[in-house]
């Protein structure tokens, strides 16, 4: 059966992951996927990741992820733009997130990058997600 949702999915196990306490959450592979991850990664929300062939054809993503004094780094994650409602922003009407202490991920004619990325790079674009 197809997920519906697949960037959806893979934020819901972060958050389940960090909720949990776990050192690594493991996801389905992607590019998009390896591109939002890479951006979380720049950030400073993840440890890191890394993609394994589970068999000919299938892949996974291990993502380590992040504590500072035993609370998650991430505080909230959410997803913004569904397949059913797709949310697109110009770069004059981009989101702060939080007043700038967050970050709000998009995908770009430029490839996939923050906000403060976007707007250096003049470019907007679908907004995925939010993180604090």
């Amino acid at each position: 059966m197809s997920m519906s949702d697949p960037l959806g999915d893979m934020l819901t196990r972060i958050r389940n992951g960090q909720s949990a306490r776990k050192s690594v959450v493991s996801s389905p592979a992607s590019r998009l996927r390896a591109n939002v991850l890479e951006v979380l990664q720049r950030e400073g929300y993840i440890r890191g990741f890394s993609q394994d062939d589970v068999r000919a054809g299938v892949a996974e993503i291990k993502i380590e992820l992040k504590y500072s004094e035993g609370e998650p780094v991430i505080k909230e994650i959410k997803r913004v733009s569904t397949p059913g409602r797709r949310v697109y922003s110009k770069i004059k009407d981009l989101p702060r997130v939080y007043n700038g202490l967050g970050i709000a991920i998009l995908s770009t004619p430029r490839g996939v990058m923050s906000d403060n990325e976007a707007r250096a790079a003049n470019v907007g674009g679908e907004v995925l997600c939010q993180v604090f």
